[in-house]
This record gives structure tokens, C-alpha cells and sequence, in this order.
């Protein structure tokens, strides 16, 4: 059984929120979308008492808003979305 560090799950540090960046982009181009995520580094929060890197995304309400470049080019190809 793995033993998970509770850095291994803290997305607001650097390395963290690059994990999740490039989690998100490779979920959603598997399943044919293109999603733009940036990293934006923040300052000092008192409430966390660190600094933070926020994950910011083009999606609304957690889903994409643009399919792929080569699925709008080929529209003809049904394409199926399974939210689990």
C-alpha cells in the first residue's frame, strides 16, 4: 500500500499547481478538448501564513468551452461526452 505525503496533495505551492495544471490539460485532450490553464503566482496570504500558486482555466463550471482544433476542423466524427 502507498503511503501519500500531504505535499503530494497540496496544489497551492509551485510544484503542486504544475501537477494539476498538466492533470487538468491531459484529462481534457483525451477526451478531445483544448483547455488553456495558466499558473499565477500570488503573494503573502496571512490566512495561510505562505505564498501561493493559484491554477487559473478558460473552463466554466469545471468543463471545457472549446473542443479541439482538428475536431472542429472534422465535424463529421460524432463524438461522445461521459462525465464521470
Amino acid at each position: 500500500m502507498e503511503v501519500m505525503q500531504v505535499a503530494d496533495h497540496d496544489f497551492c505551492t509551485n510544484d503542486g499547481a504544475r501537477r494539476l495544471k498538466t492533470k487538468i490539460e491531459d484529462y481534457w485532450r483525451e477526451r478531445g478538448y483544448n483547455v488553456d490553464v495558466k499558473l499565477v503566482d500570488a503573494s503573502f496570504v496571512a490566512a495561510m501564513r505562505s505564498a501561493r500558486t493559484d491554477v487559473r482555466s478558460n473552463m466554466v463550471n469545471g468543463l471545457p468551452t472549446h473542443v479541439a482544433e482538428e475536431e472542429v476542423r472534422s465535424p463529421a466524427r460524432p463524438r461522445i461526452l461521459a462525465l464521470a
